[in-house]
């Protein structure tokens, strides 16, 4: 690639892309911008085009890619890397970012990456796996602790249940490997050491030999204030969090990113993509949650933001493994962003609501970055799970968390729910 203007896709219509869309459009050499399948919120930016094909229609993409000369394809969801995009675009000579389906097993599958893990010595938690609930439910009767229960496939982020008692962990057991309630995602399931401690994001732009870490974003999964509730997708996040210092974040480079991309390039599958590291910063030491092999949500949206250099630049350093040469910029400035979802989420859908008072929230100078909306009839419409997310940024955090939940409340839709808490005990700023 060179300095020319390109046409870049991004797969995906979640917010994460609608954040990966915008940031890109932002590139002066990029002409257009197509998204697949996009959502309102990327309809509505300046050189984005929605295209209406499924992320995951390998085919189609790569049909795409190939008739509309693409420079580079940016694969979002964590779907579509599992299942080899980004090897059948390479096929055909296309350049794409995310890692190849070898690599992208360290999401596929928890049971894999936890034996990744522990084989490598990654500080991680304990634990076990099995695909027979009677096994499972026997082994639980040996603990001494309530682990968490996962199921080991792709869960759309629903797939961790963080039980409280035995009871519950054994009914989590029953319902995702007898009532099948994560369908083939949860034929295998994992009991795993409980963390505790605070939970930090820190990703990394990787390119199969070298990385560089993005600024950390500390998420926040639980569906209710004071992270109480069932686990979601996530509910907000911020930065710079409080704990996540250029201290630990050397540490981790070290211990974890370092190590794994070592390994990865070892086992002839280097990882070129972002990889997510979710960190528990337990009274023992910094340990891994588990990897996530794409941006995060809502982490991109809080992240990218900050980013003051060309985002075309970084992802074609990282396709083309010359990273180390590159110069990432990031504004030294708060960002906070706050999800807005809908009724039941996240346990069932809902009913197609107005929403009203997006302008209002631009106005302020938030960002709103879509995910679950759709358009009928000329109006923006609340889809169903998680909404949007609004993104401020700010000089200090209290600034940037005013900011985002005064962008928030002036948006609305029948049903809609957030976390007034999202920064705000960091920031000290009242809820």
């Amino acid at each position: 690639m060179s300095g020319a203007t390109d046409t870049v896709v991004v797969v995906g219509g979640g917010g994460r892309e609608h954040a990966l869309a915008w940031a890109l459009s932002r590139s002066s050499r990029v002409a257009r911008v197509l998204v697949v399948p996009g959502n309102p919120g990327t309809a509505a930016e300046p050189k984005c085009t929605n295209i209406d094909l499924s992320a995951d229609d390998t085919d189609g993409i790569v049909e795409l890619a190939r008739s509309e000369a693409a420079g580079l394809v940016v694969v979002g969801p964590e779907g579509p890397l599992v299942d080899g995009l980004v090897d059948a675009l390479s096929r055909v000579g296309i350049a794409a970012f995310g890692p190849s389906a070898a690599a992208a097993r360290l999401e596929g599958s928890k049971v894999h990456c936890k034996e990744f893990l522990l084989q490598h010595g990654i500080a991680t938690g304990h634990a076990a796996s099995f695909t027979d609930a009677d096994a499972a439910l026997a082994h639980l009767d040996e603990l001494d602790s309530v682990p968490v229960v996962k199921a080991s496939g792709l869960a759309a982020g629903k797939g961790v249940i963080v039980a409280d008692t035995f009871v519950e962990a054994a009914d989590a057991v029953r319902s995702i490997l007898i009532d099948g309630r994560f369908g083939a995602a949860g034929a295998e399931v994992l009991l795993e050491e409980r963390l505790f401690g605070v939970e930090v994001s820190i990703l990394a732009f990787c390119d199969g030999t070298d990385f560089k870490l993005m600024p950390a974003a500390q998420d926040h999964k639980r569906l209710l204030a004071g992270d109480e509730g069932p686990n979601t997708g996530g509910m907000g996040a911020f930065h710079p969090s409080p704990v996540a210092d250029s201290q630990l974040l050397d540490q981790i480079g070290r211990d974890v990113i370092s190590p794994t991309l070592a390994a990865l390039a070892a086992e002839g599958r280097p990882y070129r993509g972002v990889l997510y590291a979710g960190m528990m910063l337990t009274a023992d030491g910094p340990k891994v949650i588990e990897y996530n092999c794409r941006f995060g949500d809502p982490e991109t949206q809080v992240v990218l933001p900050l980013l003051e250099s060309d985002l075309l630049d970084v992802l074609e350093a990282c396709v083309e493994g010359r990273l180390a040469a590159e110069s990432i910029e990031w504004a030294p400035q708060a960002a906070v962003t706050v999800v807005v979802a809908s009724a039941g989420y996240p346990v069932h859908g809902s009913d197609p609501e107005p929403i009203e008072g997006l302008d209002d929230a631009i106005e302020q100078g938030c960002k709103v970055f879509h995910a679950g909306t759709k358009t009928i009839e000329g109006v923006v419409h609340a889809s169903g799970g998680r909404v949007f997310a609004v993104t401020a940024v700010a000089p200090e955090l209290a600034a940037a968390a005013d900011a985002a939940h005064g962008g928030v409340a002036a948006i609305s839709f029948a049903g809609a729910h957030h976390r007034r808490d999202i920064a705000r005990a960091t920031a000290e700023v009242p809820s």
